[in-house]
């Protein structure tokens, strides 16, 4: 994108995502949910709002400052830390897939990171 900045982009990209996942709401999700909703689901999704707005915020000036190869690189290594904070807070169990595919990923990392 040339002419506009990095920070209008991602406020315009936003909006986008709003208007539709309002639209797919809409469609999808039955109205008797909205009474299931209680201040606990508000302020746990709003808190997953903000973290969400802040790791796009930080990825759009990560990669206007920086090789857009490595901030992918690291942005795919939360992969990772979400397993492990999957199996720590959550109590997920890490199956032998799931290690093998954060093994791999993590395998990826450090091969694209070298080359």
């Amino acid at each position: 994108m040339t002419g506009i900045s990095g920070d209008l982009g991602l406020a315009i990209r936003t909006c986008f995502v709003f208007l539709f996942v309002l639209l797919f709401a809409g469609v999808v999700v039955p109205a008797s949910q909205l009474e299931a909703l209680t201040w606990k689901n508000f302020f746990w999704l709003g808190l997953s709002g903000v973290t969400t707005a802040g790791s796009w915020i930080f990825y759009y000036k990560a990669i206007k400052m920086g090789d857009v190869s490595t901030v992918a690189l690291i942005d795919k290594g939360s992969v990772i830390v979400a397993v492990l904070l999957a199996w720590w807070i959550l109590r997920e169990a890490i199956t032998p897939a799931k290690l093998a595919g954060a093994g791999l990923i993590a395998l990826g990392l450090v091969v694209i990171s070298r080359g």
